[in-house]
């Protein structure tokens, strides 16, 4: 049986021990080499202990913190040393507890960013381009000589008061969140980023071809999704509970692993698709769909696929984000801060 993703009881409230810096617009002397903190996180798929490259630059800062509730001092002394560079050597779930425990550290006035993919999934380091080889001297020698790619994070917030708020790139539920259990099996069979993806892909499709809407991959969650500032109702095509939604998935990622393209034309921004209770039919069809081949009225079939400044999910399941679990309640999704990624 595959190890359990982790869940979490809420979202993470960072302590604001740790004021936001103004680090202003850093000036380095002609020559100088670049100031670069590294968050190393050794429990990652790939981290063995030994590639920290720690004599490319004497001004490699690195800090291993032993858990998530470290990061936030860890990240503020980096802040403090007036770093140009920050380099997260880590997955997915590594750079969500990166970006969440910074958020009110660097607010708007990031470093820039640069990712070594070391985690089980690296899906962020597919869309930036970043190949899997790439270790701290590349990312160090990309910061002068290679390029730049914006990207904001899906920025999760309980709309209450004294929310909590949690940063990353892919949120999912319903059969989403059903998938990525079944994703553990993969990487128990050694399967592994675009791979785990794809091989968690079929099965999920497979799995709805075949079950009844009882069934726990057609069955979904019940959720209410409401879109922008004015919380307008999404639209449902009929299928099935009106109440329920198979399958949600959102990001503002403009390549996915394995080239999944589940949100048609739509490239910027925050996105998302929901799926209501679909026929078998069109769950047939959901490869060709994925390409780009079928477009033809998918809402009517029952895909809603689109852009929101914003969006409120009220949801009775948990859903994921960056491949860990987060609880039933409700939650306000948008974009965070614009931030600069560092690519060959």
């Amino acid at each position: 049986m595959a190890t359990p993703i982790y869940e979490f009881s809420q979202l993470p409230r960072v302590q604001a021990h740790f004021p936001a810096t103004d680090r202003g617009d850093p000036v380095r002397a002609p020559g100088a080499a670049p100031k670069v903190g590294v968050i190393y996180n050794p429990r990652s798929h790939r981290n063995k202990g030994a590639d920290f490259d720690c004599g490319v630059c004497p001004h490699v800062f690195i800090a291993q913190p032993g858990d998530r509730s470290q990061l936030p001092a860890a990240l503020a002394e980096l802040a403090e040393r007036g770093i140009d560079l920050l380099v997260i050597n880590g997955g997915d779930g590594t750079v969500r507890d990166v970006l969440t425990c910074g958020h009110g550290i660097f607010g708007d006035d990031w470093p820039a960013i640069a990712v070594l993919p070391k985690g089980k999934t690296n899906a962020l380091t597919v869309d930036l381009g970043v190949p899997g080889e790439w270790n701290l001297q590349d990312a160090i020698d990309a910061f002068e000589g290679g390029a730049r790619v914006q990207r904001r994070p899906i920025e999760v917030t309980t709309p209450t008061v004294g929310s909590a708020n949690v940063l990353g790139f892919i949120l999912g539920a319903g059969a989403f969140a059903t998938a990525t259990q079944a994703g553990q099996s993969a990487h128990r069979l050694g399967a592994f980023n675009s791979l785990a993806v794809g091989v968690t892909a079929l099965w999920a499709l497979a799995q709805s071809v075949f079950a009844s809407r009882s069934n726990k991959w057609r069955r979904g969650a019940r959720m209410n999704i409401r879109l922008g500032r004015g919380e307008a109702a999404m639209a449902h095509s009929g299928l099935g509970d009106p109440a329920f939604r198979q399958l949600l998935f959102a990001s503002t990622l403009e390549r996915l692993p394995a080239g999944l393209n589940p949100f048609g034309k739509l490239k910027k921004g925050l996105k998302l698709v929901a799926v209501d209770q679909i026929s078998r039919r069109t769950t047939a069809l959901v490869p060709a769909i994925l390409n780009g081949h079928f477009q033809d009225k998918l809402r009517e079939r029952g895909i809603h696929q689109l852009s929101a400044s914003q969006f409120t999910l009220e949801i009775d399941d948990q859903f994921i984000l960056d491949g860990e679990a987060f609880p039933a309640g409700e939650y306000r999704i948008s974009q965070g801060p614009e931030l600069s990624f560092v690519v060959p």
